[in-house]
């Protein structure tokens, strides 16, 4: 069913945009990137496809768009909770994430894969929501971090890991997602909090 987005209601143009950038989002959680087209918009937002391009100055920057968005979605819905042991906020972040990832398996695998094959634009986004959801381990409040939960220093081999243990996730999470093969939700978040003192150095 379109979702349309036209109306009597005034928005802005910034507010009309992120409105077509948040469908845009809806529409990349059930396929790929590569069928995400502005036809494709138009027809669910139930406006025009030269409305569209007064927002988006053709295909390329409307998928690029739409992938910072959902990028910046991941981001903000996996924040870390503010209450809680460090390890505790670690394993909620891990589940939001998981959630994240069933709820937009097309759109994210096509991101990743995207990454991979040597798309520039796609390339600069995935790095830079990679960098975001691993510096957060090391940018908590000193007093409360997830590096001191495990006696860890804050240092170049240290980081270093932690962006492995990140990929190891990526990897495990889309698998998992695939085909759970008999692993439960609860094993899964379980295994991946305890594989990052596992990959760590030794304090």
């Amino acid at each position: 069913m379109s979702q349309t987005v036209s109306g009597r209601v005034r928005m802005t143009p910034d507010g009309r945009r992120e409105q077509l950038l948040e469908l845009g989002v809806r529409l990349l959680s059930t396929r790929s990137l590569d069928d995400l087209t502005i036809e494709m918009l138009a027809e669910e937002a139930g406006v025009s496809r030269g409305l569209l391009y007064h927002y988006f100055a053709n295909l390329k920057d409307f998928r690029r768009a739409v992938v910072r968005k959902a990028a910046d979605d991941l981001i903000r819905v996996t924040a870390p909770v503010q209450h809680g042991e460090p390890l505790e906020r670690l394993a909620r972040s891990l589940d939001a994430y998981v959630s994240y990832v069933e709820e937009n398996f097309e759109g994210y695998t096509s991101l990743v894969r995207g990454a991979a094959g040597g798309n520039e634009d796609l390339r600069e986004i995935y790095e830079e929501a990679r960098a975001a959801l691993t510096d957060r381990i090391f940018e908590e409040a000193e007093s409360d971090r997830v590096l001191d939960a495990l006696s860890l220093p804050d240092t170049p081999v240290v980081r270093l890991m932690v962006r492995g243990w990140s990929s190891m996730c990526e990897e495990v999470v889309i698998s998992w997602v695939r085909d759970p093969h008999d692993v439960s939700r609860e094993e899964l978040l379980t295994l991946l909090a305890a594989a990052l003192p596992g990959v760590l150095p030794a304090g």
